[in-house]
């Protein structure tokens, strides 16, 4: 596979997941049921991708962020 995000999109991707995290578990907002669940698996998909940084949804629509890949 091949890198199709830039440091800041991973960056936000990563923040974004510990946002969700925190919602989903520190928070009465999404502290059971389906949002609950749903935050979980959001957060668990972006970080997987931030880490890895090929996101595959970026590469079935053709984008990329990074500038090298």
């Amino acid at each position: 596979m091949r890198t199709n995000m830039g440091t800041i999109d991973r960056g936000v991707r990563l923040v974004v997941a510990a946002a969700l995290l925190y919602a989903a578990f520190g928070t009465a907002f999404a502290a059971t049921g389906l949002l609950h669940w749903a935050a979980i698996a959001v957060a668990i998909v972006f970080t997987l991708t931030a880490l890895v940084g090929t996101c595959p949804l970026y590469s079935i629509l053709g984008i990329r962020t990074c500038r090298v890949a």
